[in-house]
């Protein structure tokens, strides 16, 4: 018996399950082979290794960026804080022009960096893997900036702040 053939938690239950789970806020950037820039809001982000220092992140396989990570070299993933909660829902909608307006710089790679983040990781593509409707882009953390702040938190389907 197959894992995508046996009976697991119904969708919704496991949905709310992950929901109170608190997790930081983060836009990640790339470009594709054609030089079109992307962007877009990702929670499903985590640390995977301090040496070598290795990120992940999980793309749905429907998102309308999934084809650029596919085709991309590289991709910064910049850690909102707590100011930036329109920028996250800006990279959350489908709209165009999601970087018009913003003042945006380039990496040596040409992937767009957003201003303002409490954390920069400019990234090299090392691995990506195919789970379930995801798919695992693991980087390798070339370069990184922080500034102090607080963070852009979401918890069980808003934004939420840490206690002080």
């Amino acid at each position: 018996m197959t894992l995508a053939s046996t009976p697991l938690v119904e969708p919704a239950q496991f949905r709310a399950a992950l929901s109170r789970f608190a997790s930081g806020v983060t836009v990640i950037t790339s470009r594709d082979a054609l030089g079109q820039d992307y962007g877009m809001t990702v929670s499903a982000f985590s640390s995977l290794s301090l040496t070598p220092p290795l990120v992940l992140v999980c793309i749905d396989r429907r998102a309308t960026w999934h084809g650029a990570i596919g085709d991309s070299s590289h991709f910064v993933v910049h850690v909102l804080s707590e100011a930036q909660q329109e920028l996250s829902q800006r990279f959350a909608s489908e709209r165009e022009g999601r970087f018009v307006g913003l003042n945006v710089t380039r990496t040596e790679q040409g992937v767009l960096r957003l201003p303002d983040a409490l954390a920069t990781l400019e990234c090299r593509i090392t691995a990506r893997h195919v789970e379930g409707d995801h798919t695992i882009v693991v980087g390798a953390v070339e370069h990184a900036e922080t500034t102090e702040g607080e963070p852009l938190v979401y918890h069980r389907g808003r934004y939420a702040q840490l206690a002080r």
